[in-house]
C-alpha cells in the first residue's frame, strides 16, 4: 500500500511591516502648500499665544546668545549660527505639540508642551546627536576655512562687515559653499524628522531617512518651503531679533502642518 502524500507546508505568512521601517508614504505636495502651512501656523498661534510667546523669548534668547559669542570670539560665530538649524528643530518639540494637542481637540497645556520630549526621549536623543555631529563638523569646517583663507583666526575689530571687503571674495564664496552645504544637510534629514517622531512609534533613523526622501522626491517645493523659512528667519532677526517673537513659534506650528501634510498615515 503506498504512503498517503503528506501535506504540503502552508506557505509562509507575509511579515507585517514594522512602524519603524522606512517604508513610510509620502504624499504630492504643490506650491501653495508652504502659504497654507504659514496660514495654520498662525491660527495655531492665536489659539495658543501665551505659549507661542514663551517659546518665542526662548528664540530671541538664543540670539542675544549668538550675540555675545561674537563679542568674546567673532570667528565662532559664522559656525555658530548654524545653531538655529540645530536646536530650532528641537525648541519647536513644544509647539509640535500644541498643535497636535489643537488637532486632537485637546486644549494645549504648557507643561505638556514643555515635556513634550519625555515620551520619545531616546529616539530623540539618538537624532539629536546626529545633528549635534553635523553642527559641531560644520562649525569645524568654517574655522578651516578660516584658517586657511586669513593664515590664522583675523581681528575683525567687532564688525563682521570687515568679511565683505572684495579682497575676501574667496573667504566669502568658501564660506557660502559650505555653509549651503551643511545647512542643506540638516534641513534634509530634519525637516519633518522631529515631529514625526514626536507623533508615531517610529525610530529617529527611519524619520531622518523618510525626511531626505521627501526632500528629494519633491525636491523644488521643499526649496520653497526652505527659503520660505530661511527669509522669515533673516527678517525676524532684523531688529535685535524681536521679530522672532511671533515669527518664531508661528513656523514652528507650521513645520508641523507641513509634517501633517506631506506624511502619509
Amino acid at each position: 500500500m503506498s504512503e498517503s502524500a503528506e501535506p504540503s507546508p502552508a506557505p509562509p505568512a507575509a511579515a507585517p511591516i514594522e512602524a519603524g521601517t522606512p517604508l513610510v508614504a509620502l504624499r504630492t505636495l504643490t506650491f501653495a502648500d508652504p502659504l497654507r502651512w504659514l496660514a495654520l501656523g498662525w491660527r495655531d498661534f492665536r489659539r495658543a499665544p501665551g505659549i507661542g510667546l514663551f517659546y518665542g523669548a526662548c528664540f530671541i534668547a538664543m540670539g542675544w546668545a549668538l550675540m555675545i559669542v561674537f563679542e568674546h570670539a567673532p570667528p565662532y560665530t559664522l559656525g555658530l549660527s548654524g545653531g538655529f538649524l540645530l536646536v530650532g528643530p528641537f525648541m519647536c518639540l513644544g509647539l509640535y505639540r500644541v498643535s497636535q494637542r489643537l488637532e486632537q481637540g485637546t486644549p494645549p497645556d504648557w507643561a505638556d508642551s514643555v515635556m513634550a520630549w519625555d515620551t520619545r526621549t531616546a529616539q530623540l536623543g539618538i537624532f539629536g546627536f546626529v545633528l549635534l555631529v553635523l553642527e559641531m563638523l560644520w562649525a569645524r569646517t568654517t574655522l578651516v576655512v578660516f584658517a586657511v583663507t586669513f593664515d590664522g583666526m583675523p581681528d575683525f575689530k567687532g564688525s563682521l562687515l570687515a568679511l565683505l571687503a572684495p579682497e575676501n571674495l574667496t573667504f566669502i564664496i568658501s564660506w557660502a559653499v559650505v555653509g549651503f552645504i551643511f545647512a542643506s544637510l540638516i534641513y534634509a534629514v530634519s525637516v519633518v524628522s522631529i515631529p514625526m517622531i514626536l507623533d508615531r512609534p517610529t525610530d529617529a533613523i527611519t524619520a531622518g531617512l523618510t525626511s531626505m526622501r521627501l526632500v528629494l522626491t519633491q525636491t523644488a517645493v521643499m526649496a520653497w518651503w526652505g527659503l520660505l523659512i530661511a527669509v522669515l528667519v533673516v527678517l525676524a532677526m532684523l531688529p535685535w531679533f524681536a521679530g522672532l517673537l511671533v515669527v518664531g513659534p508661528v513656523i514652528g506650528h507650521a513645520s508641523w502642518h507641513a509634517y501633517r501634510a506631506a506624511v502619509g498615515d
